[in-house]
């Protein structure tokens, strides 16, 4: 009984040990450092006097916010430099010239110390004005120097009342010194005023804007972006797909923009050598709001319309980003001087808004490319789909093999055993 246990073990292990080569390719290594500036992250809180009202999850809006940050501040990489900044967190007035300066830095910018951060967050109470405008030139101060990734997080309950200062002219002042600062916005059960000046805010800094109605919504949609702050930082290049593939623009290898409208294909181009992969994803964006179930569809096909393979996404609402991505092996060509074949990228997406909503200008999309040298000589996208190639396949096949000689001779020593006793 012994050695069956310790043989089923070692198949275990054989297995795992195989799985485990399968899934982490030799060279690869987790949490290498880049070189580059620690990323930074201003969390922008509105404390204003709105923040009282109970309607998110039969709680105050406050108490959604404290238990999203917390929970945020416990998830925070290591590497993220993070601050919290208040707006209307200490002015009861009625004074608005007063009211319009009150903003505060509650913990700065720097090495998080947890207790601390949450220790903060946990003496705010809701207080006065919904300064954006001046917390948002504020806050681009607190993440200034250094080169690493910079972004500020405003979660708001209302639009500013310190006009004439308006908050989306500040957004586009930022975004014109050209210092790679992003802002998201996200609107606690918000109205259309609020919506469209949040969506403002975040659209002239290429950020997002989200609502929230819920405080695991809230988490989960602050825990991402601060995630997101820790990714390379890369610039993205402005391109216009267009409504055929014989105008599509020719595209190389990096990260692109456009719009799409509602409903609306664009297509781009992409030249493969033999022996290269095409690497492509497409993320959309609902900067309004949307109906929910929709979905986006990246295809890639040859120049005479037949689909080589596609990625697809579906959506039911509880995001404001949908991606999708795909991935295409060119064969190697026995000829040196083979020519490149010119893939087609086709972007489709079929979100859809309400009565009232403006539906121009499109949604924003963003598209990554990059070709590479391929994984080998095989031109078999379906076997690339298991892996790199049909090494991968045989693989699976030997793994196969091994696990039903030693499950039959298991079953075999089980069986001699039984008829002994």
């Amino acid at each position: 009984m012994i050695t069956r246990t310790r043989l089923a073990a070692g198949a275990c292990a054989l297995l795992a040990a195989l799985a485990a080569g399968m899934a982490f390719p030799a060279g690869a290594s987790a949490g290498e450092p880049t070189g580059e500036d620690a990323p930074k992250v201003d969390l922008v809180l509105d404390v204003s006097g709105s923040m009282r009202t109970r309607d998110i999850d039969g709680g105050t809006r406050m108490a959604a916010a404290k238990q999203a940050f917390n929970e945020v501040l416990d998830a925070t990489p290591e590497e993220v430099r993070l601050g919290i900044r208040t707006l209307g967190a200490d002015y009861p007035g009625d004074d608005r010239k007063t009211g319009c300066k009150d903003t505060a830095q509650l913990y700065p910018v720097g090495p998080l110390d947890r207790t601390e951060a949450k220790t903060a967050v946990a003496t705010l109470s809701p207080t006065g004005w919904t300064p954006i405008g001046p917390a948002l030139l504020k806050a681009a101060d607190d993440l200034d120097g250094g080169d690493g990734s910079k972004r500020i997080v405003l979660i708001s309950d209302g639009e500013d009342t310190c006009a004439p200062l308006d908050p989306c002219e500040v957004a586009r002042e930022i975004a014109a010194k050209g210092i790679g600062l992003t802002i998201d916005t996200l609107g606690l059960v918000p109205n259309t005023k609020m919506r469209q000046q949040l969506s403002c805010i975040a659209e002239a800094t290429g950020g997002t804007y989200t609502s929230v109605e819920h405080t695991d919504e809230l988490t989960d949609k602050v825990n991402q972006l601060v995630d997101r702050a820790a990714d390379p930082v890369v610039t993205p290049v402005a391109t216009e797909g267009a409504d055929a593939c014989a105008k599509a623009p020719t595209l190389k290898s990096g990260l692109y923009t456009d719009r799409e409208e509602f409903g609306q294909q664009r297509w781009y181009r992409v030249d493969v050598e033999p022996g290269q992969e095409l690497r492509a994803s497409v993320s959309v964006g609902a900067d309004r709001a949307v109906n929910p179930s929709y979905g986006v569809l990246l295809r890639a096909v040859t120049v005479h319309g037949r689909e080589i393979v596609r990625g697809e996404a579906a959506g039911n609402g509880r995001t404001d980003v949908l991606s999708t991505g795909l991935r295409y092996p060119k064969a190697k060509s026995d000829e040196d001087d083979a020519p490149a074949e010119a893939v087609c990228l086709q972007v489709t997406n079929s979100f859809s808004v309400a009565s009232g909503v403006k539906t121009s200008p499109g949604l924003p999309l963003e598209l990554t490319v990059d070709v590479v040298d391929g994984p080998g000589d095989s031109d078999d996208v379906a076997a690339f789909g298991l892996g790199r190639g049909w090494w991968l396949l045989g693989l699976l096949v030997l793994v196969g093999f091994v696990a039903g000689l030693l499950w039959g001779w298991l079953s075999r020593w089980r069986f001699a055993i039984w008829r002994t006793n």
